[in-house]
C-alpha cells in the first residue's frame, strides 16, 4: 500500500514507533523556530538543559510579537534573545523583519523536512511540503538539544481538491469552509493532507494560508505536496536547490477523505466569537464596519497585499472606516515597493504598520466600543482584540478590503472585475535583518545579556504519593489558552517573569484566582481546575501550563484536552485527567474537596483509570490517557527534572 505525503516525511524521521495510528512515536526534528513571546522562556529552558550549542540543522529566533517596546521589558527580552542566539548557534530575525511563519516560509522552509515551533501556527510551513508542528517552548528547547519530539501518531484526513477558485474567492475561504465543517475540534488527533487536481491551482502562499488555519481546527499539522509550484516558489526565493518533490503515492490511503470542489466556494466569514462560526458574507452584508485590519501569519503575504493594492488603486477607503495593514515581512514590503503597489496602499487611505503580529496577539489595534472589526487574523476569541466585548469577524483579504472601501460588510464580488496579479519570478531579497549564527569559537565568547525582568525557571517538586486538593474553578467547553493566560500589551512583556505573569492566570474568568490558588498552595493542598470539551484550545503558549503550576495547580480534569495544551500540562507536572463519564461534569462544582489516593503508584503501575473521592459526593472515575513517557514526566514533576535530575 502506498504512502501519503505526511507518512513519507514522518517515516523518514521516525526515531521510535511506527506509522500505526494512535501509537506513541518520536520524530527527529530538523528545524526549530521560536518567537519572542514564547522564546524567552524556551531559551531559559534550553540553558537549563546544559547543551553548549543547538543540535538541529537550523534553528531560528524571531521577534514579531512584543514589538511595542513600551518600556524596558520588551527591549531587554529582545537583547536577551539576540545574545542567546549568538551564543548557541541560532539564526536571529530582528524586530521589523517580519512574522515568524511568513519569514520562515520565504527563507527557510524546505520540502521533506520537519519543523517544530513554539507557536501554534507553525504548520504554515506545511504549504511548502514540510511536517511543521506547533508545540510548547520546553518541547522546542528539547528539540534544539537534539532530543526527538514525542507525540501520538495522528490519523491522516485527506482533503481532495478539485476545480479552481472563482474570482473574489481565495485560500482563506477554503480554510473557513473547512472550519465550518470540522469545527474548532474536528482536527484533533489528525493531520490534514491536501491532494487532488485542485492543488495545482493554489500558490504556495495560498497553501500556507490553508495550512496555517488548520491549527484552528485542532489539527496536529497540515501538509501539501511539494510539486512544480513549490519548485517555482523556491526558485523565486533563490533557493531552488532546497526543492525535493514529494507527492502521495497513487495508491496512498487516507483514514478519511473530505472532497471539496474549489469552484463551488463563495466568500465566507467567521462571525463573533469563534473561528468556526462561519457564514456566507452575503448573509451578513450591510453591517457598518469601523475597523478593517489585513495582516497576521495567515494573510499578510505579497499575494494578499497585491490584491488589496489593486483594489485600492480603484477605490479609496470609506471615510467612516479605518483600514490598517500589517505586512507579513520586510520582503513583502520591499516587493510591494518594487512593483509600485505600495503607493496604492498609501494613496488609497490605508494605515501601514510595521511587519509583525500586532493586533492579532492583542498588541495594539483594539477596535472601538461596540463596533465591528473585520480582520484577516487567525482567531476572534472574545476579548482577544483588547476590547471587551468585541465584534470581530475573520475574513479574506478580498472581503476585508471590499468592506473597507464600502464602509459596510461587503461581498467582494460586488466590486466587479477581479484584479489580475502575478507573483514575481524572482523576489527582491534582503536578509539584512536576519542574522546568521556565529562560528562556534566566536559564539562561546558571547555574553548573554539579561534584564531585570528575566527570571530563572524554578525547580518543581515530583508528584506526591496522594493528591489532596480543591476544585478552585469550573469552566465550560472550548476554553482557550487566552482564557487561561491572556495575551495583550499589558501581559505579554511578562513572559520571561514567571512570578509576575502568574498573577494573571484565569484573570478574565476569576480575577481572584491567583490569590486563592497561592493560599491553597501554602496550605499544602493541590489546586484543581475542571473543564469541559477541548480544554486548552488555541495558542501553544506553555505559560498557560507553567504559570498555573507555579500557583500550585497539580490536576486538571476535563471531558477532553487540546493536543498542545495537554502536552504542556504534562511537561510541567500537571496531571491531565479525563472524566470517564462526561455526565460527572455536572456532579462537580468549584469548592469541592477532592482526594486521589495512591496517584503516584497508579501512574507507576500504568493504571488507565483511578477514582477520585469527592467530599460529600462519592467517587468519580478518571481516565489516565497517558503514554509511558508522559507518566515518567509526571512522576518526576517536570520534563526538565527527568532530563536533568
Amino acid at each position: 500500500m502506498g504512502l501519503t505525503v505526511a507518512e513519507k516525511i514522518i517515516e523518514k524521521h521516525l526515531v521510535k514507533g511506527s506509522l500505526k495510528r494512535g501509537e506513541p512515536i518520536a520524530l527527529r526534528i530538523d528545524q526549530t523556530l521560536t518567537q519572542d513571546a514564547t522564546g524567552t522562556m524556551a531559551y531559559l529552558e534550553f540553558e537549563a538543559v546544559g547543551i553548549d550549542r543547538v543540535r538541529t540543522e537550523l534553528s531560528v529566533s524571531y521577534v514579531d510579537h512584543n514589538l511595542l517596546q513600551t518600556d524596558f521589558r520588551n527591549a531587554d527580552d529582545h537583547r536577551f534573545l539576540q545574545t542567546v542566539a549568538a551564543r548557541y548557534g541560532i539564526w536571529f530575525s530582528r524586530p521589523g523583519n517580519g512574522i515568524c511563519h511568513q519569514v520562515h516560509l520565504e527563507r527557510f522552509a524546505r520540502p521533506g523536512k520537519t519543523l517544530l515551533g513554539s507557536d501554534s501556527h507553525t504548520p504554515t510551513a506545511g504549504g511548502c511540503g514540510m511536517i511543521a508542528i506547533g508545540a510548547g517552548g520546553l518541547d522546542v528547547a528539547m528539540a534544539m538539544a537534539g532530543e526527538p519530539f514525542h507525540l501520538i501518531m495522528p490519523r491522516i484526513l485527506g482533503v481532495y481538491l478539485t476545480g479552481k477558485l472563482p474570482p473574489w474567492v481565495s485560500a482563506r475561504d477554503v480554510a473557513l469552509w473547512l472550519l465550518g465543517k470540522l469545527t474548532v475540534k474536528g482536527g484533533l488527533g489528525k493531520i490534514l493532507e491536501y491532494f487532488g487536481p485542485g492543488v495545482k491551482e493554489l500558490s504556495v502562499p495560498d497553501r500556507a494560508t490553508i495550512a496555517n488555519l488548520g491549527t484552528e481546527m485542532g489539527a496536529t499539522t497540515s501538509v501539501f505536496p511539494a510539486d512544480e509550484t513549490t519548485r517555482a516558489w523556491l526558485r523565486a526565493q533563490g533557493r531552488e536547490e532546497h526543492f525535493e518533490e514529494i507527492l502521495p503515492d497513487e495508491d496512498a490511503r487516507y483514514d478519511e477523505v473530505i472532497e471539496l470542489d474549489l469552484s463551488s466556494l463563495e466568500p465566507l466569514a467567521a462571525c463573533p466569537s469563534s473561528p468556526d462560526n462561519v457564514k456566507p458574507v452575503v448573509e451578513i452584508a450591510g453591517r457598518p464596519v469601523a475597523q478593517v485590519i489585513i495582516g497576521s501569519c495567515a494573510n499578510s503575504s505579497l499575494r494578499d497585499l497585491l490584491v488589496v493594492s489593486e483594489i485600492l488603486s480603484r477605490h479609496p477607503v470609506h471615510r467612516d472606516t479605518c483600514l490598517e495593514i500589517n505586512p507579513g515581512s520586510l520582503q513583502v514590503v520591499e516587493n510591494l515597493e518594487a512593483l509600485g503597489a505600495f503607493r496604492h496602499l498609501v494613496h488609497g487611505g490605508a494605515r501601514i504598520h510595521q511587519s509583525g503580529c500586532l493586533g492579532c496577539i492583542g498588541m495594539g489595534q483594539a477596535p472601538p466600543t461596540k463596533a465591528i472589526s473585520l480582520r484577516t487574523f487567525t482567531r476572534n476569541f472574545l476579548g482577544r482584540s483588547g476590547t471587551r466585548p468585541d465584534y470581530v469577524y475573520l475574513v479574506s483579504p478580498e472581503t476585508a478590503v471590499a468592506s473597507a472601501v464600502r464602509g459596510v460588510i461587503t461581498d467582494p464580488r460586488e466590486l466587479g472585475e477581479y484584479p489580475k496579479i502575478k507573483l514575481p519570478e524572482k523576489f527582491v531579497l534582503n536578509d539584512t535583518l536576519l542574522l546568521p549564527p556565529l562560528p562556534e569559537e566566536e559564539a562561546r565568547r558571547v555574553e548573554i545579556v539579561r534584564g531585570p525582568n528575566i527570571v530563572p525557571l524554578p525547580r518543581f517538586d515530583p508528584l506526591p504519593e496522594d493528591l489532596e486538593g480543591e476544585i478552585l474553578l469550573k469552566v465550560g467547553d472550548n476554553i482557550t489558552t487566552d482564557h487561561i493566560m491572556p495575551a495583550g500589551a499589558k501581559i505579554l512583556p511578562l513572559r520571561s517573569n514567571l512570578p509576575a505573569i502568574s498573577e494573571y492566570v484565569f484573570s478574565a474568568l476569576d480575577p481572584d484566582f491567583s490569590r486563592k490558588a497561592l493560599a491553597l498552595k501554602e496550605k499544602g493542598r493541590a489546586v484543581v481546575v475542571l473543564g469541559g470539551e477541548n480544554y486548552g484550545q488555541g495558542s501553544s503558549r506553555e505559560h498557560a501550563a507553567l504559570a498555573p503550576r507555579y500557583l500550585g495547580v497539580r490536576l486538571k480534569i476535563a471531558k477532553s484536552f487540546a493536543r498542545i495544551h495537554k502536552a504542556n500540562l504534562i511537561n510541567f507536572g500537571i496531571l491531565p485527567a479525563v472524566l470517564a463519564d462526561p455526565a460527572d461534569y455536572e456532579r462537580l462544582e468549584a469548592g469541592d474537596k477532592v482526594h486521589i489516593a495512591g496517584i503516584r503508584k497508579a501512574l507507576s503501575q500504568g493504571l488507565k483509570e483511578v477514582y477520585m473521592e469527592v467530599e460529600g459526593r462519592g467517587e468519580i472515575p478518571l481516565r489516565l490517557e497517558l503514554t509511558q513517557r508522559d507518566r515518567e514526566i509526571l512522576l518526576a514533576g517536570c520534563l526538565l527534572n527527568l532530563v536533568k535530575p
